[in-house]
């Protein structure tokens, strides 16, 4: 028995010597690759926290996507309730953010409006995400006349100047929120595309790779179970920027009339466009919405940032 309970001690220290040579293998912190996310999030989310300003900005951005997705317990008053003896009402009690031509109260519209606006640029964000990843990752895997193609379209969709194909395509497409996202979508996804694809490539020359080829591992396989896990942090970085870019988007085709209808729904790019003429007047219907813009994009820029150096150290 003691003979047998001590030989249980080397067979553990060899299982966990052959581990160990695993991961130097693998060059990353998993047991065999693919089978969990290459970063530690616990590791991560204590990285991000000392990031003071990434923290402050996620504070600030769910609190401001908190009202917007509850607008309807928030907001003061509905976002199409009119009160035509205040018409151009100043900021003031009744009326925190003054009210617009119509009656309507502006910080309740600006409360609707952000609902859509982030809705947009999530949506973008994400289905531009999941291409760009698909994209990067075939590609950067593949390589060959396959990565030559796949590249050559995403320069060329790179070199073409972003506004004007959005400006003509949200003219055949339509003003709804679903043509918005679409549209952006389908000029978003190149970015996270090549970020994917330069990981791919250094990922490629790691032993575990290589390993997994010459067993004679599908492709498919070793890019789902293998390649994919190691991508998250590039992958989160990439969807979250885009977001800011998304909205930032959506509020310019608003504004120049060519995004979401103020028929359908309020918007902060909208709201900017539909008031530009009372700057002077009623400066309050211009500055609402364009602080809302603003606020949430620096948040969003600051989060990505946070993300960027808590995923990767030494670029801190």
């Amino acid at each position: 028995m003691a003979e047998h309970s001590s030989s249980r001690p080397g067979y553990q220290h060899r299982g966990e010597g052959r581990l160990a040579d695993r991961r130097s293998m693998a060059g990353q912190p998993l047991e065999t690759p693919g089978d969990e996310i290459a970063p530690h999030w616990r590791t991560v989310w204590r990285r991000f926290r000392k990031h003071r300003l990434a923290t402050a900005s996620l504070a600030v951005f769910a609190l401001i996507a908190l009202c917007a997705v509850f607008a309807d317990w928030v907001a003061p008053h509905g976002a199409t309730e009119q009160h035509l003896d205040k018409i151009l009402e100043p900021p003031g009690r009744d009326f925190l953010l003054g009210s617009d031509t119509l009656g309507r109260d502006t910080l309740s519209r600006i409360l609707y409006g952000g609902r859509i606006s982030l809705l947009v640029g999530v949506s973008v964000a994400l289905i531009s995400g999941v291409v760009g990843t698909a994209v990067g990752l075939v590609a950067g895997y593949c390589r060959g006349w396959v990565d030559s193609a796949l590249m050559r379209l995403t320069d060329t969709m790179l070199a073409l100047p972003s506004l004007m194909v959005v400006i003509m395509a949200a003219r055949i497409l339509g003003d709804s929120v679903l043509d918005v996202v679409i549209v952006l979508a389908a000029v978003s996804w190149m970015v996270p595309a090549r970020i994917v694809r330069a990981k791919v490539l250094s990922l490629c020359e790691n032993q575990f790779v290589e390993a997994a080829v010459s067993l004679g591992v599908p492709g498919r396989r070793i890019m789902v179970r293998d390649l994919l896990p190691n991508l998250v942090g590039e992958i989160v970085v990439a969807v979250s920027l885009t977001v800011a870019g998304a909205i930032l988007a959506e509020s310019t085709l608003s504004f120049l009339g060519m995004g979401v209808s103020a028929a359908h729904t309020a918007t902060w790019g909208n709201m900017l466009g539909g008031n530009e003429g009372f700057m002077i007047t009623a400066p309050w219907l211009v500055w609402a919405p364009g602080l809302a813009i603003v606020a949430t994009v620096l948040c969003i820029n600051f989060i990505g940032d946070g993300l960027r150096d808590a995923l990767d150290p030494p670029r801190r």
